[in-house]
């Protein structure tokens, strides 16, 4: 029996042998309680009358299914960096960190946002679509289980039947054929040794399967709470910019108001009347523009928890979640952090166990089959002693000429095994660079943010020393509008800064496996 794999350990080292693998000594049923079928007496012939008919062909079929012909799984090499290149200046990972495990949307501390992904997880109809689809795969590894032991079938039945005697004599014909009825009654036993190991090639196949859908459903959950988080994040950041913009608005409304009096006065003239209105004017287009953006966010946020939009409505808040704190694990821990790689993986494993199943082809196949039962044709003595039957023997079945259908056949399995290991290392690559990326996106980002609000102070200062110029009547409006639009715009600039960081921390949250542990359940084990 192949040594078994483990899924969850580091994943670099060498590329599978596609070479027949040797056999190995050990059982050929998996490891699950055996449950021997109960067959009852038929008449003198019993149980242990079958079993000793059967012995000698079922230990040789035992052992020779301690067999199992195609490669033995070894995880592809992969390119894998020491540290990541952005790495300087980041906190390392630890086992006690809060993002090493589960809900890592918590690190933003914001009550609200922890209630809808707690009900996206319960409620979104794309992570359902995903876990529907793990079920199925689990389905297909219990009926590749149950392949490794006997079936047993019971059959019971009449029948009425005529035969001629090929005769053309009228008189012998008619006394010697007839309408007769038969009744049947029949316990059956079959089994298909696995000698070869197809059944264990094909249940490693589709356990490996089955790891890969519960990695893809975990894939996808994370992309679901990643785009859930990013909207609210957003959401909550336009929130504040309306505040911004109504409180802007107020106050050029004053300035407004302000500037007809002194043009009714004969203080300033007309120009500075229309500059007023077009600031105000613009202003309040800027506001109207967020409503719409708002809008979008909040819909997407329905959807995403299962909700229809027209049901749902996020309050405004005047808080904005913090940017967290975020630990960054080293490289070779990532490979064992991100679903979407753990999933490539399992599907380089189900590629490689298919190699087997297609080479096994080429052996024959060992099937056993006892039955017995009753014949009789009528009911009184159906059921006694001088009509019962039985059968037991082996069956040896091998395909000598298929026109290279099987040879065509491992030539499929091989290629797709050198895709799924092409496909695993490009993940191992794009999970890396979106790590690089996010990564110094943050750290450019916070040196931007610095200078940003430098500028701001710079800006409301300088706005403040205009505003009296102003109002001092050293200087016209037209000077002061100037100075308002820019302060507006680096206040908004900061905002917008702002709202770039928390989108992408939580892409890089993602980008490190968020809080999947790689220990779900993969497959029902009864």
């Amino acid at each position: 029996m192949t040594d078994s794999i483990n899924a969850n350990a580091p994943h670099p080292v060498a590329v599978a042998d596609l070479d027949n693998a040797p056999c190995s000594a050990g059982a050929g049923l998996p490891a699950k309680k055996n449950r021997t079928p109960r067959v009852p007496r038929l008449g003198a012939l019993s149980l242990a009358t079958f079993a000793s008919k059967l012995a000698p062909t079922m230990g040789l079929a035992l052992l020779l299914s301690a067999c199992a012909v195609g490669p033995d799984y070894k995880r592809p090499e992969v390119v894998e960096p020491a540290q990541f290149k952005e790495a300087q200046g980041w906190r390392q990972a630890t086992p006690s960190d809060s993002l090493a495990r589960g809900a890592w949307w918590e690190l933003y501390g914001d009550r609200q946002l922890n209630d809808l992904v707690l009900r996206l997880n319960n409620s979104n109809q794309t992570v359902a679509q995903a876990e529907a689809r793990f079920r199925q795969a689990q389905a297909l590894v219990r009926s590749s289980r149950g392949a490794f032991y006997p079936t047993v079938d019971l059959s019971a039945g009449k029948t009425r039947a005529s035969q001629g005697t090929g005769s053309s004599n009228a008189s012998l014909s008619s006394s010697s054929s007839g309408i007769r009825d038969t009744l049947n009654a029949q316990l059956g036993v079959s089994w298909e040794a696995d000698i070869w190991g197809k059944l264990r090639r094909g249940l490693e196949a589709n356990e490996a399967s089955a790891e890969a859908s519960s990695a893809d459903l975990a894939a996808m959950r994370l992309s679901q709470q990643s785009e859930l988080v990013q909207s609210y994040l957003q959401l909550r950041v336009m929130d504040e910019q309306t505040r911004l913009l109504q409180a802007t608005l107020e106050t050029y409304q004053r300035s407004l108001q302000m500037t007809e009096n002194q043009y009714r006065a004969g203080v300033s003239g007309k120009d500075a009347v229309a500059q007023a209105q077009t600031q105000l004017k613009t202003t309040q287009a800027s506001l109207i523009d967020l409503i719409w953006q708002r809008a979008q966010l909040e819909n997407a946020i329905a959807v995403l928890i299962g909700e229809a939009p027209a049901n749902f409505n996020l309050a405004v808040s005047k808080d904005i979640p913090a940017l967290p704190q975020i630990p960054v694990s080293l490289p070779s821990q990532l490979l064992e952090r991100r679903p979407d790689i753990a999933s490539a993986e399992r599907s380089v494993i189900a590629a490689n166990a298919n190699i087997g199943v297609a080479k096994a082809a080429y052996y024959p196949d060992l099937s056993l089959s006892l039955a017995g039962g009753y014949s009789s044709s009528t009911y009184a003595d159906w059921i006694s002693l001088p009509n019962r039957f039985w059968s037991v023997g082996p069956k040896l079945a091998m395909t000598l000429f298929d026109g290279g259908q099987r040879s065509a056949e491992v030539d499929r399995s091989v290629a797709s095994y050198d895709e799924t290991v092409a496909k695993y290392r490009q993940t191992v690559l794009d999970g890396f660079r979106e790590v690089e990326n996010y990564m110094v996106q943050l750290k450019v980002l916070e040196d931007e943010a610095v200078v940003s609000n430098e500028a701001l102070d710079a800006a409301r200062e300088s706005l403040r020393l205009t505003q009296n110029q102003y109002k001092a009547g050293l200087i016209a409006y037209l000077d002061v509008v100037t100075v308002q639009a820019t302060a507006l715009s680096n206040e908004r600039t900061v905002l917008t800064l702002l709202q770039t960081r928390l989108v992408a921390s939580v892409q890089l949250i993602a980008a490190l496996g968020g809080g999947w542990d790689g220990q779900t359940p993969i497959a029902e084990k009864d």
